[in-house]
């Protein structure tokens, strides 16, 4: 069985949604011929963990952690000021755990007989190590996974650096682009954009989108549920152009006009939030009977919570490049068996709730829609027919099992240039 240097930083015990794509590819590898060997950071001091994500490491992967360096996660005396670096190091705050795991990444290279890797970001300094490892080992195989856009990134454009830094990122961004042997992008507008930006061919891009993998879903209860309020549960981040304002604005207006009833409607909010921020806005809104933070929980007891909804909520806000990514829950969504509120702007997520069936779209910025569609459900709830009648054909194409197969496809395509 070839094996396969994959390096993430950020990687189980490691929570959040950046992990998951990792951890998932490395569960399934091995059902198509690749041993994984991860390469990754400490997690000590790292704020969001979830020790059950380890669970989907297979027994026997071998996992080489070195120190992180983390500016961000420092105390003390020394914590604002290195809060302050990590917000200017280039091209992230990793920028440190790079530069210290050279060595130990080509030893382990060497010792495990590595022929390709792996690297993913963000961090988009796990690209520069694989640059880094590229350069000094020509012959060896890179594999370059975007989940998210570098400098074409949403959030990077609607608060961009300085000139210098952003042609520093530029300069990193076209080198890993014309070095790396292969390179993945989330979606197929992501993969455009890299190509037309950047001016290359793309002939050796691929697009692996995110997932749901089944087995997280085993064992769990798909009844539909008995809930005595019509039961709305929203998973994920909230920050920056992701916010909830016109999807709370929308259920005030609705309680307003007596057409949500007082305490037959509740909304649940999982995720890792600034709670005294959110409850803020929750309380000046009327709606803290209505809206409950649950916080960040296991992401296996996070699905217990999606189950346990009427209806799920999608969020993603509008905005130069917004029509360019899914965002992450999309996916699991789609295998509750749970109708989705999707609160989208045009572009791939809206395409593939459209697709798939799982829901109805209303328009990020359109207070009007997002209430059509939760009295539309409030109602059909009332009634009991409240139903889910998804496309199960495209659903499937996004099992996490079959994108791994994608992924170790495109590692045979790698191993067999090598060979010839």
């Amino acid at each position: 069985m070839e094996k396969v240097l994959i390096i993430a930083n950020q990687f189980p015990p490691m929570g959040g949604s950046g992990v998951q794509r990792s951890v998932k590819f490395v569960k399934h590898l091995r059902n198509f011929g690749y041993e994984p060997v991860v390469f990754t950071r400490e997690t000590k001091g790292a704020t969001l963990i979830d020790e059950t994500l380890l669970n989907d490491v297979p027994q026997g992967v071998e996992i080489i952690r070195t120190k992180a360096y983390e500016p961000s996660e420092m105390q003390g005396i020394l914590k604002i000021p290195f809060k302050v670096l990590a917000k200017i190091m280039i091209p992230d705050s990793a920028r440190i755990w790079f530069e210290m795991s050279k060595k130990q990444v080509l030893k382990t290279i060497q010792d495990k007989n590595i022929k390709v890797i792996y690297t993913t970001s963000a961090p988009y300094s796990d690209h520069l190590l694989g640059l880094y490892i590229k350069r000094k080992i020509p012959n060896i195989k890179w594999i370059v996974d975007f989940r998210d856009e570098w400098t074409n990134n949403p959030y990077t454009l609607d608060n961009p650096h300085n000139l210098i830094r952003t042609k520093i990122e530029k300069n990193m961004e076209k080198s890993v682009l014309l070095e790396a042997d292969y390179l993945i992008t989330n979606t197929p507008v992501m993969k455009d954009n890299f190509i037309k930006n950047n001016g290359i061919d793309g002939k050796n891009f691929y697009v692996i989108p995110n997932g749901y993998d089944e087995e997280d879903f085993y064992n769990m209860d798909f009844t539909k549920p008995k809930n005595d309020k019509f039961t709305m549960v929203y998973t994920g981040a909230l920050y920056g152009r992701r916010k909830p304002d016109n999807f709370f604005n929308a259920i005030k207006n609705l309680k307003d006009k007596n057409i949500i009833k007082e305490n037959s409607v509740k909304v649940k909010l999982i995720g890792n939030y600034h709670k005294d921020r959110l409850q803020a806005q929750i309380d000046s809104l009327n709606l803290t009977n209505e809206i409950e933070i649950i916080g960040y929980v296991p992401h296996n007891v996070c699905i217990q919570h999606q189950l346990s909804a009427d209806a799920l909520v999608l969020i993603e806000g509008s905005g130069i490049g917004a029509n360019a990514f899914y965002t992450g829950k999309i996916f699991e969504y789609m295998n509750t068996k749970r109708p989705v509120l999707a609160i989208l702007p045009d572009g791939v997520a809206k395409d593939l709730v459209l697709e798939s069936k799982i829901g109805i779209v209303a328009n990020t910025d359109n207070v009007l829609e997002i209430e059509n569609i939760i009295k539309n459900y409030y109602e059909k709830w009332q009634q009991n027919k409240l139903d889910f009648e998804p496309d199960f054909n495209v659903i499937e194409k996004f099992e996490r099992k079959r994108l791994t197969k994608e992924l170790a496809n495109i590692f045979d395509m790698a191993l067999k240039f090598t060979k010839n």
